[in-house]
């Protein structure tokens, strides 16, 4: 991946002063997380992107066929599938055409449920996986740019975020990330 040269200074740390500078300091704070996580973001994805690249996937194609591959039958009902991903139901049948069109993915009948169609991740979508997966594994997953303590204080911070946010409750038992974890 080609990286453009870094910027002489912080547009972040800039913009922050701005911020500040405008009588917004009380959020100043809050400005700069959010858009540093915003960029951070644009970053990390830039990165899968071009892992990616190769296999004709993307993050979005990829995350359904591991989830399918990871499922005890390689199917998993559509609507199970919307939920695992937490994304909504129009955006997993889009991908489902998708990797349907490309012999990644099949859709068959529930066995059980009329109403419900079940999508089987194929013999060619289990290949294309494991090929993305060894790509991301060693260009984004193993180089993430941080030391083993610091992605593990980034990782306990993420989950604090995004459990006092609502996107998981795991009852008494702490996340995975949680600073009792340290």
């Amino acid at each position: 991946m080609s990286r453009s040269r870094p910027l002489p200074l912080d547009p972040i740390q800039e913009a922050h002063r701005q911020w500040v500078g405008h009588g917004w300091g009380a959020v100043a704070d809050g400005m700069a997380a959010v858009t540093s996580l915003v960029r951070a973001q644009q970053i990390v994805m830039s990165r899968v992107d071009e892992a990616l690249k190769p296999t004709g996937l993307t993050f979005s194609r990829y995350e359904l066929l591991m989830l399918l591959s990871f499922s005890k039958t390689g199917a998993l009902p559509m609507a199970k599938a919307s939920a695992r991903l937490q994304v909504h139901p129009t955006s997993v049948t889009n991908t489902v055409d998708r990797l349907e069109a490309a012999g990644l993915v099949v859709r068959v009948p529930h066995p059980s449920d009329r109403r419900a169609t079940l999508i089987e991740i194929t013999d060619a979508g289990r290949e294309v996986v494991a090929k993305a997966t060894e790509r991301l594994n060693g260009e984004v997953f193993a180089r993430t740019g941080l030391p083993p303590d610091r992605l593990h204080t980034l990782l306990q911070l993420l989950a604090e975020f995004r459990h006092t946010a609502g996107d998981f409750d795991t009852g008494e038992e702490p996340a995975r990330w949680s600073a009792a974890d340290s």
